[in-house]
């Protein structure tokens, strides 16, 4: 572990042109080491949706992504929610989808966040339940997942 926080660090946790698949790279022999590096990076949600869903049969690709959001993680110690006290309370929400993204599945993944003034109190990015058939349910769906967490 201690090579792995050696390296440079990463502006970005996951490389946007990465895509996992279930079948790439070869086994690892003890995934106890992948399953242990993916816990501590739940709050990175959208990297740790990407990886955890390889958990059960991870292959050394998956390590190397992983490996990616490690060194993002060490770039930002420190980070967390600043509520100053002269924050207006006025509520914001921004909602979005990216359509049929999960190669494996299709499933189009949905991303929000909802900000208290100019503090950002809830986000989350996930993939939907159902594969949509358009770009447009995507987008429908996303807002609905935004609307009821905003309720």
């Amino acid at each position: 572990m201690a090579s792995i926080l050696d390296q440079k660090p990463s502006n970005v946790p996951l490389d946007p042109n990465t895509k996992l698949s279930a079948d790439e790279g070869t086994p690892l022999e003890d995934p106890s080491l992948y399953r242990n590096l993916v816990g501590p990076i739940e709050d990175v949600t959208y990297a740790a949706q990407a990886h955890g869903q390889f958990g059960q049969q991870p292959r050394t690709s998956h390590l190397t992504a992983l490996y990616q959001v490690l060194r993002y993680v060490k770039l930002c110690p420190g980070q967390g929610l600043h509520f100053p006290s002269d924050n207006q309370l006025q509520l914001k929400a921004f909602c979005d989808s990216d359509w049929a993204n999960c190669p494996i599945s299709r499933r189009s993944i949905t991303g929000y966040c909802i900000f208290l003034g100019n503090c950002l109190i809830s986000w989350q990015s996930k993939k939907q339940k159902v594969v949509s058939r358009s770009s447009t349910e995507a987008e429908y769906r996303a807002l609905a997942d935004c609307k009821c967490e905003l309720t």
